[in-house]
This record gives C-alpha cells, structure tokens and sequence, in this order.
C-alpha cells in the first residue's frame, strides 16, 4: 500500500535522476504496460524498478513518477499540442521580483523576465499548449473531464505528485508529473531540459490518442434536437410525434454516449451518419423500456415533468413505446453496414431485450414480494436490468466497429459488475439522502443483506421486525447491523471488478474512456 507519511525525494544528482528515468522507460517497454496502472502495482514496478539499479527506496515515490509517466507516454506523445495542458506551480515564480496577477485559477504572468516562468509559457503556448500557472492537480483533471483538453503535462512538489496517484489513475487522466527539485512554497526550481524535452514530443498514433468524452457527448446532444430527428421521424402520425419527442426529452444519454464511444474506439474509418444512427437506435430502445417502466410502477413523473401515461393515458403511452421498439429495430436493419454486422446486432438487441423483461418481470415480483428476496436474487436482477442496458450499449458499438470477441466478453462482463455496483451505489444513495422521499422499495439489496445478516445470527425477534417492513424499524436496524458499511464494500468490490475487467481490453481507446467514465460516477 501507498504509505501516507514516507520520505518525498527526489535525486539532486542530474545523472542519477536520468539513470532512473531510462530505466522506468526500458522496464515498462520490455513488460508491454498499458495505462492505467493501479495504486499497489505501481508501487510494486517501481519498487522492481530500483532493486535492478540496486537503489534502496529513498527514491520509491519518484520512481513511481517515472514509471507513471512511462505508462502515458506513447497516449500524451499521440495527444495534439492544442489538446494538452501545461501546468506549472506557482512557487517557480520569483517572489521578489514577480509582476503577475492571481486571478480565480492561478497566477496571471506579467511577462516580467523575473523567473523562468514566461520563457516556459512562450514556448508551450508557441507549439499549441493550453497552459496554467496553479496548484494542484484538480483543476487539470476537471479540465480534461470538461473536454477542454485531453493530456497534462505537469510540473509540482512530489507531495502533490503522490496525492495526485489515485485520483488520477482512477480518472485515466493522461498525465506526465515532473517533480520539482525541491519542496517549498516559493523560489523552487525543476529541470527545464527534462521539461523542454517532454513538451516536445510529438507521436501521431490513431489507436493511442485518447477519445474525448465530453466532446462526443455534446455531438450525442446534437443528435436528439429536432432538426436531426425529423430525418429518422418523417411521418405526422400521433404515434411518430409523441416518440420523436420521447427522444427529445432529458436524460444524461448515456448509453447513446457509451455506444459511440465503443464505435469510435474499434472503427479506424468511422463515418458519421453510421454512429449517429447508433446513438438514435439505442436510445429508441431506451426510451420505449422508459414509457413501459413508468406505468408499470405507476410513476408520476420523469425528468421533472409528467409521465406519458399520466399525460396521454395508458393505451396510448404502450402504443409509443411500441412504436420506438420497431423503430429501432428498422433502422438497424437499415444500418449502412455489412450484413453479417447488421444480424450480429439484431441478436444482441433482441437477447437484451429477453433478458431486460425478465429482469423487469423479477423486480416486479420482488415489489410485491420484497422480504422473500436472498442477496443474490437481488443481484441477478441489478444484472438484467441495469446491466443489460449497459451490455446492449457497448455491444451494438463495438461489434458495428470491428471488435474482436475477446474484447466483446470482457465488454460483457464489464456491463455486468457495472450494473451490480451501479444499483447499490444508487440502494445506498437512496437510503442516506435526507432529502429523498423514502421508500423501502427504494432499497431493496440493504434489504436482503439485512436478511441475511438476521438470518445467520438467528435472531428470530429481529427477524419479525424485518418481516413486518415498519420503515422506521428497518432503518433502525440498518444502521444498527452497519448494514450500509457492508453494501459500501459490496459496491467497492464490484467496482474494482469493473477495472479489472477494463484492464483486460486489447482497445486502449475504449479502456481509457470507460476508466473515466466508472471514475466519475463512483
């Protein structure tokens, strides 16, 4: 494990500091690393890294810098110079000398000649860098998860550098840490060599250059206005009116983005009207189970506004949902692709759709039998449901891009822990919020843990205050059992399953965005 509290050194000799960057850079060529790499696997590279020079660990976390930066480079040397950031402290500024002004993100550079600062600046923003003169890594990641850029190269103390290992490889956020040569708050310096030499490199590579996922997901917003749907909803009937705005309605969009994504990671040629398509198709489908959903559990409203059913009448909001369920499945069978990808994915999309009723048949019957549920019941269903619709997502995008099978089942996998974890972090969500209306359907998997837990302690007094589903009781004996902190471990595990399975992909492009994806929802 990462110790917390440990010496932060970096090697004051130039020839030293070289000898470990060659040899980080020869150790993760020779074992064919991808990024990103795990916190304890790190540790354990760089740990090997200087037991081959026959260094002892005064410099452990300085190498973990090193083969970090490894592990990105061939990503960051495929990124464009106008997609990359430059980040430099404030503590290279000279403090008695500097004209530059602080505004909300950092230091605004005088050009005052006083440090090294603006010569720095001159040359990134020359080749195309986006650069910022702050502390902290926050704001460079918050930066790439905006989509303003999509790599960082940046310069800081080793004390940020350590703090920055986890959130940054759990955000697959390309990064490159220079270490500063020494700690301090002001007058510090770094290796402007090291630093030059870095900022320069330069590798187009398709199949490395990371995907940009807020990007795509404005072009995935784009194709849900009117304008774009009127191409694929070209009749005037009730039925067409009310599913074309079905489509238009909110969301996060997610599983269009996420069929997009895969698409555009597999296919080396991606042609626009084929993913747009896509992204219409799987939404289609969506939205049709939506519709359904809501009168099926008698919901009021959806995205803060009122039901289909509640504003047209239960006939009419089946019809609806019936006519997106063939409207997708038409428009996939006029997939402007190869006929054997266009029957592979009609029997994806239509074993989803097998799988999805079950599952929806199971959580019907758990509403009605809630108590009699085991806490692997309850997870077969988050797999059928949630895990479905992600499943089906991923799958139409990379089997329409060309993935090979292997990628497709680790895919599949994945879809499954997603869903898993998705559910109880949404279980876990519901039961703590103070602001939400509460439910016990609302969560259902701290239900069946409690049962389980009562049931193995044998507790037959407890046990009749499950069965009787007073609200207040159960809360009580949640907390009392810390049956949350045991569904907080559930969730952990299932997400760390999630990356296992992410690591597994041949597809760096589709690894990377659904690093950052699971990253910024758990």
């Amino acid at each position: 494990m990462i110790k917390s509290q440990r010496l932060l050194k970096v090697p004051k000799d130039v020839k030293l500091r070289n000898q470990l960057r060659h040899a980080a850079a020869d150790f993760v060529r020779s074992r064919q690393l991808q990024p990103p790499l795990q916190l304890e696997a790190l540790e354990a590279l760089a740990m090997e890294v200087l037991e081959q020079q026959g260094l002892d660990h005064e410099f452990l976390d300085f190498t973990m810098v090193l083969c970090g930066n490894e592990l990105w480079r061939d990503v960051i040397a495929a990124t464009p110079f106008e997609r990359r950031l430059l980040l430099l402290p404030q503590c290279l500024k000279n403090t008695q000398s500097c004209q530059g002004e602080m505004d909300s993100l950092g230091l605004i550079c005088a050009g005052c000649k006083g440090c090294q600062i603006d010569s720095v600046l001159g040359k990134a923003e020359a080749l195309g860098y986006t650069t910022l003169v702050a502390e902290g890594t926050t704001v460079a990641v918050g930066l790439v998860e905006e989509g303003a850029i999509d790599a960082v190269i940046g310069v800081s103390c080793m004390p940020v550098l350590q703090r920055s290992f986890e959130p940054v490889s759990r955000a697959a956020v390309p990064v490159m840490g220079l270490p500063l040569l020494y700690d301090g708050c002001e007058n510090t310096n770094v290796d402007y060599g090291w630093l030059f030499e870095e900022m320069h490199q330069y590798r187009p590579h398709p199949d490395k250059q990371p995907l940009s996922v807020s990007l795509l997901k404005d072009h995935v917003e784009d194709y849900f206005t009117t304008f774009t749907l009127k191409n694929y909803f070209r009749d005037q009937s009730e039925a067409e009116l009310l599913a074309r705005q079905m489509l238009e309605v909110g969301g996060q969009r997610i599983r269009p983005l996420i069929t997009v994504l895969a698409y555009r990671s597999y296919e080396t040629q991606p042609r626009d009207e084929v993913q747009q398509a896509l992204a219409v198709i799987i939404e289609c489908f969506h939205k049709a189970s939506l519709i359904h959903d809501d009168i099926e559990d008698d919901d009021d409203f959806r995205y803060e506004q009122k039901t289909l059913h509640r504003t047209h009448g239960i006939p009419v909001a089946i019809n609806v949902g019936d006519f997106l369920i063939g409207k997708g499945y038409q428009l996939l069978a006029g997939l402007q692709v190869a006929p054997e990808l266009i029957a592979r994915s009609l029997m994806v999309v239509a074993q989803s759709h097998l799988n999805l009723s079950a599952g929806q048949g199971d959580d019907l019957r758990m509403s009605e039998e809630l108590f009699r549920f085991s806490v692997d019941e309850v997870l077969q269903i988050f797999t059928r449901k949630t895990g479905e619709a992600i499943k089906v997502a991923l799958l139409l995008g990379a089997i329409n891009g060309g993935a090979p099978q292997e990628d497709l089942e680790s895919l599949s996998r994945f879809a499954d822990w997603f869903g898993i974890a998705y559910q109880i972090r949404d279980d876990l969500n519901e039961f703590r919020s103070e602001q939400a209306k509460e439910h016990i359907h609302h969560f259902p998997f701290l239900l069946a843990l409690l049962k389980e837990r009562l049931e193995e302690s044998k507790d037959e007094e407890m046990l009749k205050l499950f069965q009787r589903g007073n609200l207040t009781q159960l809360r009580e004996l949640i907390e009392r059992e810390q049956v949350d902190l045991h569904a907080d471990a559930y969730r952990d595990l299932y997400v760390q399953k999630c990356y296992n399975e992410l690591d597994q992909l041949q597809n760096l492009k589709l690894k990377l965005s659904l690093y950052g994806v699971v990253g910024k929802i758990f």
